[in-house]
């Protein structure tokens, strides 16, 4: 999966938002909490996504998975070139990543982006 499929994967989750941060990062959101984040340039090829607290070693023990840089204590990693993953996988990652800090979310908020859904 390349980066574009992942970003109109990510635009089709119920209650996402994007915008930049960081200067050039494309943050995906749920319940204004991200999810997923990437270089918002064309040559880019990484994303850093949220995992189960025990997959994290797992996935980091892979090649081309490391710990996301500023996030990885918080169970973050960052996938170096996405389109290495099959794409069922990938999608499952961010599938994932979504669903871990939708869970996060308040019950009210929780409720209110399922409802719009």
């Amino acid at each position: 999966m390349n980066l574009n499929k992942a970003k109109d994967f990510c635009r089709s989750l119920p209650g996402v938002t994007e915008d930049i941060k960081w200067g050039d990062n494309l943050v995906f959101s749920v319940g204004e909490k991200m999810f997923a984040v990437m270089d918002d340039n064309d040559k880019a090829k990484a994303i850093a996504l949220k995992v189960d607290d025990d997959r994290f070693l797992e996935l980091t023990d892979r090649p081309g998975i490391i710990p996301a840089p500023y996030l990885a204590r918080m169970k973050w990693v960052l996938v170096e070139d996405l389109a290495k993953l099959p794409e069922a996988e990938a999608k499952a990652m961010v599938k994932r990543s979504h669903e871990l800090i939708f869970a996060k979310l308040t019950k009210k908020l929780q409720r209110e982006i399922e409802g719009a859904a």
